[in-house]
């Protein structure tokens, strides 16, 4: 009997399998350090309240993922935040650096787990959102450029930047003086 036909089936699943393609680029500590250099910060666990992810559902048009937030603040109001979004499969871990003002003063790719559309790392796409705030429409192919074959990627980090900017908003934002 010939075994060599026998093989093939479980080759052709092995080709067509997705390759996986986990790359950290920074850490939280190395991102917070290139966002705000020098500049100390105290790290704190957001949990939002189920009032708190409808509110910044309704504003932003994004659900959030999580219950909980990782945040750092600075002595003069910025802040520093730890996030993720789903990519086209595997979530996409980044940071997103607000300005005291609630402006973005930057955003970062810390772990990227797709294996195409990692082009979001491109300093020149995500310095589309520097100086947006809460409000910004941020819609992609309008206010943020899309990347070719990284549609996806493009698209829930927009998102996921709204969603951020809200929740500075309405919940982690200093109360107006």
């Amino acid at each position: 009997m010939d075994h060599r036909f026998h093989l093939l089936p479980a080759a052709a699943l092995v080709i067509a399998a997705p390759a996986l393609h986990a790359t950290t680029y920074l850490s939280a500590d190395q991102a917070r350090e290139l966002m705000f250099p020098g500049l100390a910060f105290t790290h704190e666990e957001v949990i939002l309240a189920p009032e708190q992810l409808r509110a910044i559902a309704q504003a932003s048009g994004v659900k959030p993922f999580s219950t909980r937030l990782q945040v750092w603040r600075g002595a003069a109001g910025e802040l520093f935040i730890v996030d993720e979004v789903l990519g086209r499969h595997e979530f996409i871990t980044f940071a997103l650096g607000l300005d005291a003002t609630g402006a973005v003063k930057d955003v970062e790719i810390l772990q990227y787990n797709e294996s195409y559309g990692d082009e979001i790392r491109n300093a020149a796409w995500r310095a589309q959102f520097t100086g947006k705030q809460h409000g910004a429409t941020l819609k992609l192919d309008k206010d943020i450029q899309n990347i070719s074959a990284a549609t996806l990627s493009c698209k829930h980090i927009t998102e996921g930047v709204k969603r951020l900017l809200a929740t500075y908003a309405l919940v982690l934002g200093k109360p107006a003086a």
